[in-house]
């Protein structure tokens, strides 16, 4: 079997220290100051013996695994597979793999997972978190573990947390709709505690401008009855709306169901609009109106503000506290379909 090419048969071909090789193949070369002519002659040996670091010897030594712990609330939400595309790929490109987990929006699994991922001595999370949990990131914070949140936040919590501003861009899509000569505009949103949903209420609250509230609150366990009993409510005769706006892309396709199937008229009976995107719009006969999250800016973010993270929480051996917490807030982009009467 072919015996694995080491620092010290490196060192004997250039006629250095093995020190020297392991600066120089670590990217310490210019902190300790090796010469450039020394330094592009180890690399190029290294490359010409087809050297390959020992992985577990180098994290034992450096005490990193070279691993991201990602936890999503669902899988197969399009929001999910946009998100670890662009997680994978920037991590990938830092030399670092990510170990994925599913909580299926469950608590108990999400504290279940961050043990876990913990115990596999991973170096940080991303963490897309479950409703009601706070004391799990408090959790973190007091271990001192890496991480950073993507798409939920909590605001009595402080994190570090990368999103959309879901306030204003829910403003905006009413102001939309409004300019589009819509006067009864209905919300339809989750009954739930998710601060960022709760952000959608108020940014549709607060745009309306004088008109009459028609915000319907839907149970996630039973949300396709919801769904179908709010769209009910909301297109009859006593209630007449001529817009409904949906807070997630699930709850749209849903709405979008129950339209069809009570032979509403789009956009010409009620005008229909989505906060998300999804693929089961382009089936629709009419080009939906809907905002498009940066998925790839929020997961490319994510990647970079976590390994800063990392490289901030340990200097010379010695635990150092984050500076301050961190959030960035993106912009969502509305597509204009013809489902608003554009």
């Amino acid at each position: 079997m072919k015996k694995n090419v080491s620092l010290k048969d490196i060192a004997n071909q250039v006629g250095v220290s093995v020190s020297l090789v392991s600066y120089v193949l670590n990217g310490h070369e210019k902190k300790m100051r090796v010469g450039e002519e020394i330094a592009r002659q180890i690399k190029a040996t290294a490359e010409r013996l087809h050297y390959r670091p020992n992985q577990i010897a180098k994290s034992l030594k450096s005490k990193k695994s070279q691993t991201i712990g990602l936890i999503v609330g669902e899988i197969h939400y399009r929001f999910t597979t946009g998100i670890v595309r662009a997680i994978e790929l920037e991590a990938k490109k830092n030399g670092y793999t990510v170990v994925i987990g599913n909580s299926h929006e469950d608590l108990g699994s999400l504290h279940e997972l961050i043990h876990v991922l913990i115990n596999r001595q991973v170096d940080g999370l991303i963490i897309v978190a479950a409703e009601n949990a706070e004391s799990e990131i408090e959790y973190l914070k007091k271990k001192e573990i890496p991480f950073v949140l993507i798409d939920r936040n909590f605001p009595s919590v402080e994190s570090n947390f990368i999103g959309i501003d879901n306030y204003r861009i829910a403003y905006r899509a009413v102001e939309y709709l409004i300019r589009q000569g819509c006067r009864r505009i209905a919300f339809v949103n989750y009954d739930t505690t998710f601060f960022h949903l709760k952000e959608r209420s108020r940014g549709y609250l607060e745009a309306l401008k004088g008109q009459e509230p028609l915000l319907r609150e839907i149970r996630k366990p039973f949300y396709e009855q919801d769904v179908a009993a709010a769209v009910r409510e909301l297109t009859s005769p006593g209630v007449g709306c001529d817009a409904i706006f949906f807070a997630t892309d699930t709850l749209a396709i849903t709405g979008l169901k129950n339209l069809i199937s009570l032979r509403v008229n789009i956009p010409e009976d009620v005008a229909f609009m989505s906060f998300d995107e999804a693929e089961a719009f382009a089936l629709f006969q009419v080009p939906v109106t809907h905002y498009r999250q940066p998925l790839e800016e929020i997961g490319v973010s994510a990647v970079g503000m976590l390994l800063e993270e990392i490289q901030d929480g340990k200097e010379d051996g010695r635990d150092v506290k984050p500076k301050k917490w961190r959030q960035l807030y993106l912009d969502s982009t509305l597509v204009a379909g013809k489902s608003c009467r554009e």
